[in-house]
């Protein structure tokens, strides 16, 4: 038995262990916000954070993740108001909105390490996040409105 706290919630897990973190997530704990995308972590649509690191779930064994901190989309803000996801609905980021969740928790571990990045920053930090709609400008921007919110979240 394999224990998962996710969202800061407990979950004990009783299937295959090599099982990829994203089916668990998706198919048995019901956790539907995070996305499959290429299924290779290639494209960034299935990232969750680890303990605050980004990582790609669909290449994530469950057994790899047994007793850390899983935080998915779900997980940021029970009202959907963290910064990012703020910033993400005032700039009307999306636009399928397919990998926007693997987006946003791309952000919020830049955020979390870096809290005011540079354009040369997000570049970087968002490159391994696929986008095929393209709408990478407007992640660039709400990166840096976001980051003006949560200055101004810890300013009050």
């Amino acid at each position: 038995m394999i224990t998962l706290t996710i969202n800061g919630k407990e979950h004990q897990f009783n299937d295959d262990g090599d099982m990829p973190l994203l089916w668990a997530l998706r198919d048995i704990l019901k956790y539907a916000g995070t996305k499959y995308g290429c299924g290779k972590g290639l494209c960034g649509a299935c990232t969750v954070h680890v303990d605050g690191q980004p990582v790609r779930s669909c290449v994530m064994p469950v057994s790899a993740v047994a007793n850390q901190k899983i935080t998915t989309i779900e997980g940021l803000s029970e009202l959907g108001d963290h910064p990012v996801q703020q910033a993400w609905q005032d700039l009307n980021v999306p636009q399928c909105g397919y990998c926007q969740s693997g987006q946003i928790m791309s952000a919020v571990a830049l955020l979390d390490r870096e809290p005011n990045p540079n354009d040369k920053d997000i570049e970087l930090a968002m490159s391994g996040n696929i986008c095929r709609c393209g709408t990478y400008q407007r992640i660039k921007e709400a990166i840096h409105l976001a980051a003006d919110l949560a200055t101004e979240v810890k300013g009050r």
